[in-house]
């Protein structure tokens, strides 16, 4: 989104579905990035039916607004697939990064391994993390003149953000969250349905 922003010679607008409201604004608010669209999809109690749902329509509609000549879409959400899906629907190319990643097996990650194969073969151009993820492509008869090798997009943010002086969490009491510095630490992210009960306990257990 910076690139793309701080190039006079592209057109570009963010669109947001806000598939988890609570994240998405943090990281807006912290990369100081406004979207021009927000389907604002976000409710309570609402499964993959909804979210699919409500982007592909959603998405319509921005697409019939902006008319772009290429959508990019990120991961390997339900909001990536439907994305793709909607683009595909109307004929507008779709750049897929974070590409080529995969199990093959496709209820693990559950959905994730299907949405990120389903939007492979929707995407025109593929931006692969890796060259693993490259050769996966390939070997999935995917154009090498369309898949292009762009490193790791979570590397690229910790870079752009390591030297911000970011404000701390504050406590109910306005103080601000320290850390003991001297100790290491450890960064667990288990956010996968997988690990839901069973997992968690195996992870702090470990």
């Amino acid at each position: 989104v910076k690139a793309f922003k701080n190039k006079n010679n592209f057109d570009t607008r963010v669109c947001v579905t806000a598939q988890h409201r609570q994240m998405l604004d943090q990281v807006l608010d912290i990369f100081e990035i406004v979207p021009e669209y927000d389907l604002n999809i976000m409710k309570a109690g609402q499964d993959l039916y909804d979210i699919t749902a409500n982007v592909l329509v959603g998405i319509r509609d921005v697409l019939t607004d902006f008319e772009p000549d290429v959508v990019f879409v990120h991961g390997d959400t339900s909001t990536t697939f439907s994305t793709s899906l909607a683009a595909y629907y109307a004929k507008v190319k779709v750049g897929h990064i974070e590409a080529g990643l995969r199990t093959y097996d496709i209820y693990s990650p559950w959905p994730e391994e299907g949405n990120r194969q389903l939007t492979g073969v929707l995407a025109n151009y593929h931006f692969a993390p890796t060259a693993q993820s490259q050769q996966n492509l390939l070997k999935e008869g995917k154009d090498k003149n369309n898949i292009f090798v762009t490193g790791n997009t979570v590397i690229d943010s910790l870079l752009q953000i390591k030297n911000r002086n970011l404000p701390l969490p504050i406590d109910e009491n306005g103080k601000a969250y320290l850390f003991d510095i001297t100790r290491k630490k450890i960064l667990i992210t288990g956010h996968r349905r997988e690990n839901f009960g069973e997992g968690f306990i195996n992870i702090c257990l470990a």
